[in-house]
């Protein structure tokens, strides 16, 4: 079944935890136009446009979901978390944290992918070892080769997310 071509009325999506109301997209405009042009939300990256580079992953209830080519008709009624939802310059999440303390990144680029995915993996797993994080960010791509330093800051993330359990 097609979707219509022009908007059907406002779009209510929960983005980090909370809700907007969207007039202005129609249900086949993709997700990540949305977060950026009418959230202002800018840590998901505009990169291939094909959902193959993974710059512009958010997760959709919880799953890492390429929101270049998901259509914001599927995140109603589902939670979007996006890099904003996890902290802020103020208030790290621990996998930011992480990223920065082993210095993953040149560009930067990929990183909101590569923490998205990141935060799915750790909430599935929260102790990967090498071969789980090399599969559970095998669709992110990294130009700039800092691949190595992104496998640390993993595991790292996976140990202050043990830390602050602990505590």
């Amino acid at each position: 079944m097609a979707l219509p071509s022009s908007p059907s009325g406002p779009t209510t999506l929960r983005v980090n935890g909370v809700t907007h109301t969207v007039s202005d997209a129609t249900p086949q405009t993709p997700l990540l136009y949305v977060l950026r042009n009418d959230l202002e939300l800018n840590g998901p990256k505009y990169g291939c446009g094909l959902g193959q580079c993974g710059a512009c992953t958010v997760l959709v209830d919880g799953q890492p979901t390429r929101s270049c080519v998901v259509p914001v008709s599927v995140a109603r009624e589902r939670e979007v978390t996006t890099l904003e939802g996890l902290g802020d310059t103020t208030s790290l999440h621990p996998i930011q944290r992480a990223f920065i303390d082993e210095q993953a990144a040149q560009c930067g680029y990929c990183l909101n992918g590569m923490i998205m995915s990141t935060k799915a993996l750790l909430d599935r797993n929260p102790s990967p070892d090498d071969a789980a994080i090399h599969d559970a960010l095998r669709f992110n791509l990294c130009r700039c080769g800092t691949h190595y330093e992104i496998v640390k800051a993993v595991h790292r993330a996976a140990q202050y997310l043990q830390d602050d359990k602990n505590r």
